[in-house]
């Protein structure tokens, strides 16, 4: 019986599942990867269906896209993965990708064009919650067979007007990017759902692992695949254990019996911090803290008032006490690492001028209420900025609920003030560029829900159209220029303040090498990961 096996038969398993270490492991196997993270958000693996994050790093590590980001080196952007290159005609609007040669399926089926044709085409016909990504540039069921074809070993695809090429791209690294064998997945169809069903607990792709199990609210094991064209990765298995508690995860990697623990809180990092064998991995997250004010109350609408408010949030004090390592300061709606970022955080905490601005715009004895969901460090933030804002003479009643209740609210436009996270869909500028400052029809019919700008009553201050042409510029660096102004005049005159960018704190085995969680634009990799 070899190693894995021996890990994971009879009673081994049933401790491992209960969150109780066996007494007989010293440490995990030196080709196997074990990992303690919150699972339970899986509904499904077909990546045409995957929106949840725990999915998606299951299915970074299972597919190939035809462009994809190299676990070593996020800041070179997108890179060739199975299209070794590719060509955009004259107008912009079609792209042509050639496939790389030599490249299999774990089944031994070759990857040609025919199967990115099925792959992409599959997610516009499917028409799942992840397909907008593909479907804002036009692509629909009655028009796809002309505009996403495959011809020889080139992918066509042509979109309903020219975007900038960085764009289109940076979608095509998103899970619903992943190409799959089309020879194994339609052989598993039922009643025409393109293989769908079978995908949810099976993979057919190309990448470095192929799915051995998925057990929900338990574990997901996968096997490398010898044949992966970039080389064998080095992680034999590697097996997502569903650990909920930061204090049993810690337990776990303390004993070795864990080589990373993804969900520890701050008590549980500096409890670690400086132990034998362990360190502490720090990776900039895509995820924004904000709070944002309701147009649709008069005083709200003020510049003077916004701007106070902006000066009434303590964030270096709270980046310093309740949210020390795990929340940095950002104060714009592009995340650090995306292109188009900007470091500028003008405001800081400064009562005395936010009661000079309230009473240049001579407001007073506001008061008004702030819908938090019912998480300890939102709660912490609510308080703190209750605390603050009551020294300018702002009266801020908190009304906490469950993360359903609060959003209804705030996605019926109901809210005077909404504190919560936002997180990119994609690994490009417009996925939020096209949420804070985009806003094409502000009126209460338009039921733009997805829009952050329209629950917030703001009809964007002529930013839409700045962001309308942003993501229409082919020249990448102009179009970085343009995201610097635009996010320039978002800080002026927007009711958002942005005040935190996460950071996610993960414990790390010391042999453990090349680990990464994909910072702010992917997902975990495990294929580059050596002990």
């Amino acid at each position: 019986m070899n190693a894995f096996a021996r890990l994971m038969s009879g009673a081994a398993l049933a401790a491992t599942l209960a969150g109780v270490a066996p007494a007989l492991w010293a440490e995990t196997p030196a080709n196997m990867l074990v990992v303690a993270n919150r699972i339970d958000d899986i509904t499904t693996l077909d990546p045409a269906e995957t929106f949840e994050f725990a999915g998606g790093d299951v299915l970074r590590n299972v597919y190939g896209r035809l462009v994809n980001f190299d676990p070593l080196d996020f800041e070179a952007g997108y890179q060739p993965d199975l299209a070794e290159s590719w060509e955009v005609s004259e107008d912009g609007r079609t792209i042509t990708f050639t496939m790389r040669e030599g490249v299999s399926f774990v089944s031994g089926n070759p990857v040609t064009a025919e199967d990115a044709e099925f792959s992409l085409r599959r997610a516009v016909l499917l028409n799942l919650t992840p397909s907008f990504i593909l479907t804002q540039f036009g692509f629909t069921p009655e028009n796809i067979e002309e505009t996403i074809k495959a011809d020889g070993n080139k992918l066509v695809i042509t979109t309903d007007k020219a975007y900038a090429t960085s764009f289109v791209l940076n979608c095509l690294t998103a899970t619903i990017g992943s190409i799959v064998d089309k020879t194994t997945v339609m052989a598993h169809e039922v009643d025409g759902d393109m293989g769908h069903d079978w995908l949810k607990t099976n993979s057919a792709g190309s990448g470095a692992y192929s799915l051995v199990a998925w057990k929900p609210n338990e574990s997901v094991t996968l096997k490398a695949n010898p044949d992966f064209y970039q080389g064998t990765p080095a992680m034999q298995r590697v097996i997502v254990r569903h650990i909920a508690e930061s204090a049993t995860q810690r337990l776990l990697l303390e004993r070795g019996d864990v080589d990373v623990a993804r969900n520890l809180n701050p008590e549980d990092v500096q409890g670690i911090t400086g132990a034998e064998g362990i360190k502490i991995q720090e990776e900039l997250k895509g995820y924004l803290m904000y709070a944002s004010f309701n147009q649709k109350i008069p005083e709200l609408t003020k510049p003077e008032v916004l701007e106070a408010f902006k000066y009434l949030v303590d964030y270096d004090g709270m980046v310093n006490s309740f949210l020390k390592g795990q929340w940095t300061v950002q104060q714009n709606f592009l995340p650090q690492s995306y292109l188009g970022a900007v470091k500028d955080n003008p405001f800081s905490l400064d009562v005395e001028k936010a009661k000079a601005l309230l009473a240049e715009a001579g407001v007073d004895g506001l008061e008004l209420t702030i819908g938090v969901r019912d998480v300890q460090e939102r709660l912490e933030i609510a308080q703190s900025m209750q605390n603050t804002f009551a020294q300018a003479g702002v009266k801020l009643n908190i009304e906490v609920g469950t993360g359903k209740q609060v959003l209804a609210k705030y996605r019926a436009r109901d809210l005077d003030v909404y504190l919560g996270t936002w997180g990119p869909d994609y690994a490009d500028p417009q996925t939020n560029a096209s949420t804070f400052a985009y806003n094409p029809d502000n009126s209460d019919e338009a039921q733009n829900g997805g829009i952050l700008a329209w629950r917030n009553s703001w009809d964007a201050g002529g930013l839409t159209e700045m962001t309308e042409a942003a993501v229409a510029e082919r020249d990448t660096a102009k179009r970085a220029e343009m995201y610097h102004e635009i996010q320039a005049r978002f800080r002026e005159i927007s009711p958002f303040a942005i005040m935190f960018q996460n950071i996610e704190q993960d414990g790390v085995r010391e042999n453990v090498q090349n680990f990464t969680t994909g910072l702010a634009v992917s997902d975990a990799s495990y294929w580059k990961v050596t002990k």
